[in-house]
């Protein structure tokens, strides 16, 4: 009976620790009064194949698994981000002013001079009286969620308007965010960056019209799809005010691994996204020179935490990096469980459905974290489905806590090449030629590379 006693004890002690981790916080970011590390050139950048330790500080003399240093490790993650990735992220404006008339919240900010709006589309809760927990949609009020799963639970759907900072795809010094900011422009500052500052500055607004508009600022969540499921996940990960992040099928940039997806085959690369997305000498990590981006996008999902995260993908859709995301999502889950909260990760990644569209398996894992982290429900979110059995996660990760950062050795195995000279070739392939090599090649045509069948 003893052993058990002291199991339950055990067991008591780890939910009172989860218990004293913060869910949510009452600033944009509570770290920052760290110094930033230092940020080498990339030439002085040291090779680390293997996904790097989220765990090991930049200038690696320290490495702490405790969560009384997350929040200075997490702030180192934040300025690597910033400096390789998506530029500088400005801190909240000190002249900003909010109204709310006819549904809509807007923002106005003035920096050096300039002034810009951004408005967001607000639909209340025809039930009670709030202050109602809330979601902030990238372009539609819910994202690309199914609106019922907030209506039929009283939670406020807000839409952030992307345009309003800056055009996506289309970026300008001309756009508002640029003006505002005359020192950034779409080289050195990328749209990923500036939206997440736009998201930043409508929870401004809320906090400003607590009397006014009945928003429950401590129950905030952030969604979006696709290109807005990287936007969404940038957002989560720099604002610590978001209670809970939903990136749906983010693809390359997003929950996936740059070196992951760098070893798969026609995804979303660093080399191959939006030069606009990303500011532009990140593309000098391209190819073999991922491995010496000093993070990894493990590490932008970590950021998260200790808040709550939910990341989806799809197997219908090559170009997701699917078993990337599988991978990357594996290492964020360990920094969640070192912390003692792995019930505030998840990860969904199936097929069978269109891109962005919420089959009903998905469903449920989605509405757990909604009702966990906004309505404060005790249900279960452990949420970790993904079919990619055969896939070694570990190997990205054993090195961690060692001070060599290389993969561990491959079990023996043999390697069979077959050159195939008079195949048939289908309508559903291309032929590509190869100067290096002895002849031609076949690809799979756009949009015939899903797992839904063979190309013939």
């Amino acid at each position: 009976m003893k052993p058990a006693c002291c199991f339950v004890a055990f067991l008591l002690s780890m939910s009172v620790f989860a218990q004293k981790i913060p869910l949510v916080y009452d600033k944009e970011n509570t770290g920052a009064k760290y110094p930033l590390p230092v940020l080498p050139a990339l030439k002085d950048l040291p090779v680390v194949e293997p996904l790097p330790d989220p765990f090991m500080f930049s200038n690696s003399t320290k490495r702490s698994t405790l969560f009384k240093d997350w929040e200075k490790r997490r702030n180192e993650i934040r300025a690597e981000i910033e400096h390789y990735e998506i530029g500088i992220k400005p801190p909240k404006p000190q002249n900003i002013t909010a109204d709310y008339a006819d549904s809509n919240l807007t923002v106005t900010i003035t920096e050096n001079g300039k002034s810009m709006k951004i408005v967001a589309k607000i639909v209340l809760p025809s039930n009670g009286k709030g202050p109602f927990p809330a979601v902030i949609g990238m372009n539609r009020p819910n994202g690309s969620l199914p609106a019922d799963i907030f209506t039929s639970r009283d939670i406020a759907m807000i839409s952030f308007r992307h345009n309003d900072v800056t055009i996506n795809s289309n970026a300008q010094t001309t756009d508002p965010y640029y003006t505002l900011y005359p020192d950034l422009n779409p080289d050195n500052t990328g749209q990923y960056s500036a939206w997440a500052w736009g998201v930043s500055r409508i929870i401004d607004g809320i906090e400003l019209l607590k009397d006014k508009l009945p928003i429950d600022v401590k129950h905030l969540a952030v969604t979006g799809c696709s290109y807005a499921g990287k936007m969404v996940l940038i957002a989560g990960a720099f604002d610590e005010r978001i209670a809970l992040t939903i990136a749906q099928e983010s693809g390359g940039g997003g929950a996936t691994a740059w070196r992951v997806s760098e070893t798969l085959g026609a995804v979303e690369k660093l080399g191959a996204t939006s030069h606009q997305w990303f500011k532009e000498d990140m593309f000098d990590f391209a190819n073999n020179n991922v491995s010496r981006l000093p993070h990894d996008h493990h590490e932008l999902m970590a950021m998260v935490a200790p808040r709550a995260l939910l990341v989806t993908g799809n197997t219908d859709y090559m170009w997701l990096a699917n078993p990337s995301n599988y991978i990357a999502s594996k290492a964020t889950e360990e920094v969640y469980k070192q912390f003692g909260i792995g019930d505030r990760f998840g990860y969904y990644i199936d097929g069978n459905h269109g891109h962005c569209q919420i089959p009903e398996s998905q469903k449920p894992a989605i509405v757990a974290f909604v009702d966990k982290f906004l309505l404060e429900k005790n249900v279960n979110t452990n949420v970790s489905t993904a079919p990619y059995p055969e896939i070694d996660y570990r190997r990205w990760t054993n090195w961690w806590g060692t001070a060599k950062a290389v993969f561990p050795p491959e079990p023996p195995s043999k390697k069979i090449w077959v050159e195939a000279e008079c195949g048939i070739v289908g309508d559903e392939w291309l032929i590509e030629t190869d100067t290096e090599a002895s002849g031609k090649y076949v690809v799979s045509k756009q949009g015939m590379d899903g797992t839904k069948g063979v190309p013939k």
